[in-house]
């Protein structure tokens, strides 16, 4: 028994209001696990594992059932925020093979796609890619995957955390559609930081005109004499690219080593996925910010099922969740409120939080009863406070393009660990702000339509 806690004291909120939820939120706060996490074989290392094992590599979680790295610099040395410095100053690079690839291939394909993902992938273009969401029948978010359009007939799916491969090919089970899905060998990492286009025109030389690449566009180029496609995008909010090596068990060295030697003289760092960037850019975590029992409204996504008019938000087909999401997009425009808690953005009180969060620390109206909870919360050091993202009640509010948010300005209290709060046992003040709290490289679509 852990010396830091009572366990037998530790009691589920039943104040938050999760009952559109078949399975709450575990919103005991039990602090950080103290055992020992066995993982062995059953837990895949990627191509990659011993390059980031190379790197300083010390602490690792489980990301589609694969040893994702989470930390290089120790927190003796400064930890995470030695590597906020890299990513936003300079450039970095992560192992990011965690995002399986699927594969749909065949004459089928396009209709495949269109059938499982919200927006009209008729619309996209061989060679770019895109940020798409997958539901449920419910309206659920299964996965939000970059979706990368390799030629007429073929895709990848570069997934988030959940294995959707086997739910894509269990969609196709029966043969309807005349295309493959399956995982192939291709594993990704990520380039970021503002000196990541003049590392990648090194890397690459004159294969891509970077000057016009645009943002999500797609090129097939040789990275240490191996096979990549590479897109201008990124999980950070900062300039970024992506490499997808192919026959990745095979040449994971020459392609990881090729970047590194490219990266010497703009100061290139191995770090771990920049979770305290991608929340400054209001980017989701899914299994974090979001699930399958949330729909888009409430994280907000909703823009990726419907902007009125245009190209890929101009979808007629029929696609898994459209009748639920209608519905739902239906009622919030008439006043109705179809689920409990929306998504919105914190500005905080508290000690700088630069270390991952073990719990969904609770949020309530004046310090009593919780009634909502937070999911991602980060130091912004720009702003020398504490941000976040959490789930708050839906109160109704719509921002000018009809999507649900939180009412900027609502004022709440934060029940932070004793580690981080002011005064010990005494809840910090929280007040709701627009998302993002620091805008990003390229401007996406949530950015703009906040919501």
């Amino acid at each position: 028994m852990s010396n830091e806690f009572d366990y037998t004291k530790l009691n589920q909120a039943t104040s938050v209001d999760q009952s559109d939820r078949a399975v709450p939120y575990n919103l005991r706060q039990s602090g950080p696990t103290k055992v020992e996490m066995l993982i062995s074989t059953r837990v895949r290392k990627s191509p990659y594992w011993h390059l980031s094992m190379q790197a300083g590599c010390w602490r690792a979680t489980v990301y589609n059932r694969i040893y994702h790295p989470r930390g290089y610099v120790k927190p003796e040395d400064g930890g995470a925020m030695v590597e906020y410095d890299a990513i936003v100053n300079h450039v970095t690079m992560w192992n990011v093979a965690v995002e399986r690839q699927i594969q749909v291939k065949g004459p089928d394909a396009e209709k495949f796609v269109d059938y499982v993902i919200t927006r009209d992938a008729t619309k996209i273009s061989p060679m770019r890619a895109r940020y798409v969401i997958l539901c449920n029948a419910y309206g659920g978010v299964l996965n939000d995957p970059i979706l990368l359009r390799i030629s007429k007939d073929e895709f990848w799916f570069s997934l988030s955390d959940s294995d959707i491969g086997m739910y894509l090919q269990g969609v196709n089970a029966d043969g309807r559609f005349n295309c493959t899905v399956d995982e192939i060998d291709v594993s990704p990492v990520q380039i970021q930081g503002p000196k990541s286009k003049a590392l990648m025109k090194d890397l690459c030389g004159d294969q891509v005109d970077f000057e016009n690449m645009p943002f999500y566009g797609l090129a097939d180029v040789k990275v240490g004499g191996r096979s990549c496609i590479i897109s201008q995008s990124g999980f950070s909010g900062e300039a970024g690219y992506e490499i997808y090596l192919r026959d990745s068990t095979l040449y994971a060295d020459d392609m990881w080593n090729a970047v590194l030697n490219a990266g010497k003289k703009h100061s290139l760092k191995v770090i771990a996925p920049a979770h305290h960037r991608r929340i400054q850019a209001g980017i989701l975590s899914w299994g974090q910010d979001m699930d399958q029992q949330h729909n888009p409204f409430q994280c907000n996504l909703g823009y990726q099922v419907s902007l009125s008019g245009k190209g890929e938000w101009n979808k007629k087909s029929d696609y898994v969740g459209k009748t639920a999401l209608e519905k739902m997009k239906v009622d919030i425009k008439a006043g109705k409120k179809p689920y409990k808690l929306q998504l919105v953005g914190l500005e905080m009180g508290g000690k700088p939080i630069e270390e991952y969060a073990p719990d969904f620390w609770l949020i309530s109206k004046d310090g009593g009863d919780p009634i909502g909870f937070i999911t991602s919360p980060w130091y912004h050091p720009e702003k020398k406070q504490n941000i976040a993202m959490g789930y708050v009640p839906f109160d109704g509010t719509l921002n000018p393009n009809g999507f649900p948010k939180g009412k900027v300005g609502t004022k709440y209290k934060i029940h932070l660990p004793e580690k981080y709060s002011d005064k010990p046992g005494t809840p910090v003040d929280a007040v709701v702000v627009d998302i993002p709290f620091k805008e990003s490289y390229n401007a996406n679509t949530r950015e703009v339509v906040k919501g």
